[in-house]
């Protein structure tokens, strides 16, 4: 996918940069793979707040992506590359043999017209293709990976990213995931064979704070710039520093770098090599 610029014909032009959407091959979704999606402003079911900066956007409607892919050996025609609004990689719209249709994450390289194919047991190994991470050859990129056998895919499912698979002993399998965290998964959960698509999108600069609006992503605000009453950094006059050793959240915790993860979560058993 191409990143175009515009003329700088205003400041926000000047440093701005739009998704060229040549790879999408159909902008009309699959009526019977969408539904509405509820608006929550970054509320919880209690009418809290739990994620600010959240709200308004333009509306748009959720495509059901199938991350299972259950329909082993059954071959599928992609009939169209379409936009997804929920996400930053695109989807490929699948024709089954039987007349079933389903979206997927588009890997990169996919084309109109090529026949895809989920497997337990192995298939030719092309961008697109699912099968179990023990039947996939060592070195090769894949996406959308289970951590649960039958969960459906989980993790590496951002655009542009791949995890490698690094090696298969015993009961798990290694791969390395974007983050750059190398980690064990079973090695009966599937895979998909190459990386996700739309690799440019985390290229693109928004330039304005319009285009993040529609995004539903409301406006930040510093914490240096509030009073002290609403945030550990606020008070002073004029630009003052936060007047704190180490940086804080608005609730007190410590912020900028300071590990999160709970020393006592089950999967850490599973991590060879953390991230950076």
């Amino acid at each position: 996918m191409p990143i175009k610029k515009y003329k700088p014909t205003s400041l926000g032009r000047r440093i701005s940069s739009v998704d060229a959407f040549s790879d999408i091959t159909k902008w009309e979704p699959e009526k019977s793979l969408i539904m509405p999606k509820r608006k929550t402003g970054g509320r919880n079911a209690q009418g809290k707040i739990t994620v600010r900066h959240r709200g308004g956007g333009a509306d748009r409607y959720v495509r059901i992506v199938d991350f299972k892919r259950e329909k082993y050996e059954v071959p599928a025609t992609v009939a169209a590359i379409e936009y997804d609004p929920n996400r930053g990689a695109r989807l490929a719209l699948l024709h089954y043999k039987d007349g079933v249709k389903s979206y997927i994450v588009a890997p990169q390289g996919l084309t109109v017209g090529e026949t895809l194919v989920s497997s337990k047991d192995a298939a030719e190994i092309k961008p697109g293709n699912r099968m179990p991470l023990e039947k996939i050859p060592v070195g090769q990129m894949v996406h959308s990976v289970e951590l649960v056998p039958g969960a459906g895919g989980t993790v590496v499912r951002g655009a542009g990213a791949a995890a490698q698979l690094m090696a298969v002993e015993g009961e798990y399998a290694t791969l390395k995931l974007p983050s750059g965290e190398t980690r064990l998964f079973p090695r009966g959960v599937m895979a998909t064979i190459g990386s996700v698509g739309n690799p440019d999108y985390r290229l693109i600069r928004w330039g304005k704070a319009g285009r993040t609006r529609h995004r539903g992503r409301r406006p930040e605000v510093r914490g240096k710039v509030m009073n002290p009453v609403d945030h550990p950094h606020g008070g002073g006059e004029g630009k003052q520093p936060i007047g704190l050793k180490h940086a804080k959240t608005k609730w007190g915790k410590p912020a900028l770098g300071v590990k999160t993860r709970n020393k006592k979560k089950y999967s850490w058993k599973f991590i060879v090599k953390r991230r950076k």
